[in-house]
C-alpha cells in the first residue's frame, strides 16, 4: 500500500478510496519502538525540531523517495515570528530539510491566508526559511478547490478542500501553539482550515463539529507542533509581545488529537477543555487522554 493512502480517511467522496484499516496499519508502524508524543525541548528551534522527529523514528517514516508532500504551516497573519502569530520559519525549514534528505521529490508550502498572503509570506519569514531549505512555495489558488463530501459529518456534508492537498503523497502539519477568541486554542486540527475554502465565518458558526469534519477528511502522517513561542492571549492575530511566552518545546506525533490534547498542557488545559479535541475522541479520531500515550521528553 502507498503511504499517500493514510491521509485521506476511508470512503471519503472525491478524494480517492482507501484500504480498509490503513490508518490503523500506519499508527501501528508508527508507533512500534517509538513512542506516540515526542517533546523536545532546546535553545536552537531546528535542532529540537529534528530531535522530536528523530525521536519518532525519523523522517524515513513519513516519507518515501519520490513522494510530492505538502508541509503545512500557519502563515494567516501579517506579524513577524516574535509575535507568535505564525508557525516558527526555523522549524518550517528543518522540517522541509527533513522531507528532502528522505527523498520527496518535491515539497510544497502554502496557506490560506487571512491577511494579505503576499505579506504573510514575507514577515512571517517562512517564505525565505523555507524555499532556502528547498521547498516550493506558493500561493493558494482560488480555482483549485474541489468538493468532497463527508461521510459521517455532523455539519459539513460537503466541503471545498485544496487540491494539492488532497493530491499529495503526504502530509504534514506544522502549526504553532497559540491563543484563540473562539476556540481556546488553535493548533493542529485548527490548522487544517488554510485549505479549505468558502467562507470562514460558516465555520466558525459550529466550529468545534467543523474542525472534527475537517479532520474526517485530512489526517497528516506527522504533526509537528510548534511551541517554540507561544501566543497565550488575544490569539489568533496576537499584536503585542506582553502576550508571547517563550517554551522552546517542539511537540511531534502521528495522532492529530494527541497531540492537540498535549499542547492543550502547555496553557495549564487539559485536551478534555477544548470542545473539538473531545469531539475528535468521541468520533474515534485519535487520543486525547495523556495517561494512555507513551510519551518521551528529550533535550536537544
Amino acid at each position: 500500500m502507498k503511504r499517500r493512502d493514510f491521509i485521506i480517511s476511508t470512503g471519503v467522496a472525491g478524494a480517492g478510496m482507501l484500504v480498509p484499516g490503513a490508518l490503523g496499519a500506519l499508527a501501528s508502524t508508527a508507533a512500534e519502538g517509538a513512542p506516540d508524543l515526542a517533546i523536545a525541548t532546546g535553545d536552537d528551534p531546528a535542532k529540537t525540531t529534528r530531535a522530536a522527529v528523530e525521536a519518532l523514528g525519523g523522517m524515513d517514516l513519513f516519507v518515501n523517495k519520490g513522494e510530492k508532500v505538502v508541509v503545512k504551516p500557519n502563515m494567516a497573519w501579517d506579524r513577524t515570528p516574535e509575535y507568535a502569530a505564525n508557525s516558527n520559519p526555523a522549524v518550517v525549514a528543518e522540517v522541509v530539510k527533513m522531507c528532502l534528505e528522505s527523498g520527496a521529490s518535491q515539497v510544497l508550502v502554502f496557506d490560506r491566508s487571512v491577511n494579505d498572503p503576499r505579506r504573510c509570506y514575507e514577515q512571517s519569514g517562512i517564505r525565505a526559511a523555507a524555499e532556502a531549505a528547498g521547498a516550493k512555495v506558493v500561493h493558494i489558488d482560488g480555482r483549485r478547490f474541489r468538493k468532497v463530501s463527508i461521510p459521517g459529518a455532523t455539519v459539513l456534508k460537503t466541503w471545498e478542500f485544496y487540491s494539492e492537498v488532497l493530491d499529495a503523497d503526504a502530509l504534514i502539519n506544522v502549526p504553532i501553539a497559540k491563543h484563540h477568541g473562539l476556540a481556546r486554542l488553535t493548533m493542529g486540527m485548527k490548522n487544517w482550515m488554510g485549505v479549505i475554502g468558502k467562507r470562514r465565518s460558516v465555520i466558525h458558526q459550529k466550529l468545534d463539529a467543523a474542525l472534527v469534519d475537517i479532520s474526517r477528511v485530512i489526517r497528516p502522517r506527522l504533526t509537528v507542533l510548534d511551541a517554540v513561542r507561544i501566543l497565550t492571549a488575544n490569539g489568533p492575530q496576537g499584536g503585542s509581545l506582553g502576550d508571547v511566552k517563550r517554551l522552546d518545546t517542539v511537540v511531534a506525533g502521528t495522532d492529530q488529537v494527541s497531540v492537540d490534547s498535549f499542547g492543550a498542557s502547555l496553557f495549564g488545559l487539559k485536551g478534555s477543555d477544548l470542545g473539538y479535541v473531545r469531539e475528535a475522541e468521541a468520533a474515534g479520531l485519535g487520543t486525547a487522554d495523556l495517561s494512555a500515550l507513551n510519551i518521551v521528553r528529550i533535550k536537544a
